[in-house]
């Protein structure tokens, strides 16, 4: 992942391809040399490559070493946000913002971030002005390949993860990750059992899945 840079707060989210489940924004401050090694010797990188299991196992480490803050937005609230916002860069803008900021409160020393390039980087900052906050802001293509980036990737995963797990104990049954088949199968059987009201509860209806369900559901 090159080489080592320390003393910045990197950003990533998960959730966003899912159609169940929320949209979860991470943000962990690496501050010195020591912590860029320690996630170098975890081998800590973006969270896709990586098996939920092990997933789950880092944050527990990564947690307990560096800083951080984690902003999860359920399938209610997203729904709620979308429909307001109507545009997913600027929710996801406002997402990193607030995690960035949860970061910044407790160390306001930190004064660059690093996060992936999902849109014009002027969402963000507009996001963190209307809070008074400024920051050197650095959006990057495959930004996960700064460790930083990585940690956070990690850590928004497995939160995902265990929001996702707590909503199919809801749903009572399993729900799939990403948008598949599957996932419409499983939308299927949600609106049968628990009816079609139940599904923004559940899921991101925005999403071309809601469309595909049909009227007769």
């Amino acid at each position: 992942m090159g080489a080592l840079e320390a003393g910045r707060i990197g950003t990533d989210e998960s959730g966003k391809g899912d159609y169940f489940g929320p949209l979860v924004v991470a943000a962990v401050y690496v501050r010195e040399a020591a912590e860029e090694e320690f996630l170098a010797e975890l081998n800590v990188r973006d969270s896709k490559r990586i098996s939920d299991r092990r997933v789950v196992e880092l944050a527990e480490v990564l947690t307990r070493r560096l800083p951080h803050a984690h902003v999860a937005i359920g399938p209610a609230r997203y729904n709620e946000l979308y429909a307001s916002v109507g545009n997913l860069n600027r929710l996801l803008a406002w997402a990193h913002a607030r995690a960035l900021e949860n970061v910044l409160a407790k160390h306001p020393e930190a004064g660059r971030a690093v996060t992936d390039k999902f849109g014009d980087d002027s969402y963000v900052r507009r996001a963190l002005l209307k809070r008074g906050r400024e920051i050197e802001l650095e959006q990057r293509v495959r930004a996960e390949e700064d460790r930083a980036v990585a940690a956070a990737s990690v850590l928004a995963r497995a939160e995902f993860l265990r929001r996702l797990e707590r909503l199919s104990r809801q749903a009572g049954f399993p729900l799939p990750k990403g948008a598949s088949a599957s996932v419409e199968e499983a939308a299927r059987r949600l609106i049968a059992e628990k009816g079609r009201e139940a599904l923004p509860q559940f899921a991101k209806v925005h999403f071309k899945t809601t469309s595909r369900l049909g009227d007769d559901c």
